[in-house]
């Protein structure tokens, strides 16, 4: 099957754009989670990269020096900070990797209906056996 090309080829995209951001694959996997997830307390990046907090700070530092984040209070908790994607940055992104998703989508669109229903779910299950595996 296809699917160990498509993951292949998706680090070498995730790879791709990070040049285009000018940001190492630790950072852009930051940038990532701030791009679709917005404002993050640096624990919260943490975990979602499975790093240190102290790690993480590192990685804010440089996404911070480049001008792809800022730190801001925390709205709720004065003690604490979030980590805000610059807008600038995140249009940077999303116009690098929109076109694949559209690209994307006019593939699926050359689909029937059932078709598409079959796809979405063996992808579905794909999903499914690559979750099981982080429990």
């Amino acid at each position: 099957m296809h699917v160990r090309e498509i993951l292949e080829v998706s680090a070498d995209f995730e790879s791709h754009v990070g040049k285009q951001l000018e940001v190492n694959h630790t950072d852009m996997q930051a940038m990532e989670h701030l791009v679709m997830h917005g404002n993050l307390s640096p624990t919260e990046l943490a975990r979602r990269l499975g790093m240190s907090t102290a790690a993480v700070t590192t990685v804010v530092d440089r996404l911070v020096a480049i001008g792809h984040a800022t730190r801001e209070p925390h709205p709720t908790d004065r003690r604490g900070v979030v980590i805000v994607p610059n807008p600038a940055s995140v249009e940077r992104a999303m116009a690098a990797i929109m076109p694949m998703f559209m690209g994307i989508d006019r593939v699926l669109d050359e689909f029937s209906p059932e078709e598409q229903e079959t796809v979405t779910r063996y992808l579905a299950r794909v999903l499914e056996v690559y979750r099981a595996q982080l429990e």
